[in-house]
């Protein structure tokens, strides 16, 4: 019977999008010391909800969020890596990271996380205490997605399935029922290869697998609400939301090819949408464009100021009138990177020829 019932729990996952789903024990993940480390080390930059006693805690033993927690099924969605889709003709457009393209995930996995606990609640015919995630609890999650059996944790921080690669969103369930755990995923098929590593303009990816946040362009463009360090503003590129560079160099993703779920497709002119226009959103306009993204994440001033800085590296003339009008919004944000952007453009079109 528990056989029967894992099994019709991972179909009826499947069925509801979750193209990876396993099943772990609730004991300590086996790199919370790498954790605690890298909190050691400051590299989780102004993320302090992170290094909280209770974050720590919970984080170090599942238990300690459910304490009747038996079993945790983990689950991966996949999206759209944005090589499925071609950039506009308008030279001056950004990126955005692609999972952030179209529906934002905290709307979209809840309910079906919910589907399924119900489903496991019929098929036992029994109600039961459980917890399910989102990224949004202290779980060391691609740890657990590794112990489930779903893959492996690569060089450039993400959970690497050997067949679908790691275009994934991860979510977890935590459930007072025991099920059999699947196989640990021990294998590292990374090898020698640093692409990643090489890849990433900041260097941010560090060797024990952790990244520094404080040199993230995911980071720098999402998490952080203050102004971006200068030195690393020029090597930030085109990003304004996020940043898929270290999982397109990764050759895993080069051969794998899952489809995205219908979700995530891309929304209006994303992932590159036209930075002449971001720049001109309103506080209304940026809500009612983004209400339902990822994007409502960094706020109207966070995402402008990211825009700024793309123009500034971009450093097209073109984009002097609307940077001038971002100069003078009354977020002091927008209005310094706008200023920014300005200087590096005019000083690059007076370089010798």
């Amino acid at each position: 019977m528990t056989d029967a019932l894992k099994q019709s729990i991972l179909d009826k996952a499947h069925r509801l999008g979750f193209l990876l789903a396993g099943v772990t024990t609730p004991d300590p993940p086996p790199h919370f010391p790498t954790f605690e480390n890298w909190l050691a080390q400051g590299h989780h930059a102004g993320m302090n909800y992170l290094a909280t006693d209770r974050s720590r805690l919970q984080r170090a033993d599942p238990r300690q969020i459910l304490p009747e927690c038996k079993s945790i099924l983990v689950l991966g969605i996949p999206y759209f890596p944005a090589s499925y889709f071609k950039k506009g003709p308008n030279g001056m457009r950004g990126r955005v990271a692609s999972y952030a393209a179209g529906e934002d995930y905290h709307l979209v996995l809840p309910p079906r996380l919910q589907t399924l606990m119900a489903f496991i609640e019929a098929q036992t015919s029994q109600t039961f205490p459980s917890h399910a995630y989102t990224d949004t609890g202290p779980l060391l999650e691609r740890d657990l997605a590794q112990r489930a059996g779903l893959g492996w944790i690569g060089k450039n921080t993400c959970l690497i399935h050997p067949r679908a690669g790691s275009y994934f969103l991860l979510a977890e369930i935590l459930l007072a029922l025991e099920l059999e755990p699947d196989t640990p995923f021990t294998s590292d098929h990374c090898g020698n290869c640093t692409r990643c590593i090489e890849t990433c303009p900041t260097n941010a990816i560090l060797p024990d697998r952790t990244l520094d946040a404080r040199r993230c362009i995911s980071y720098l463009t999402i998490e952080n609400k203050e102004n971006i360090p200068e030195n690393l503003r020029p090597v930030m590129q085109d990003w304004i939301f996020g940043c898929d560079l270290c999982q397109a160099a990764c050759p895993w993703n080069r051969f794998a090819n899952p489809k995205g779920d219908a979700s995530f497709q891309p929304q209006g002119s994303l992932p590159f949408p036209s930075l002449i226009e971001m720049l001109a959103l309103t506080p209304e306009s940026f809500n009612q464009q983004f209400k339902h993204s990822p994007i409502q994440r960094t706020k109207r001033k966070g995402l402008l100021r990211n825009t700024a800085v793309a123009l500034g590296n971009l450093g097209d003339e073109r984009a002097l009138p609307a940077l001038e009008h971002a100069r003078d919004d009354t977020e002091p944000l927008v209005s310094e990177h706008a200023r920014w952007a300005m200087d590096k453009i005019k000083s690059k079109t007076r370089e010798p020829k």
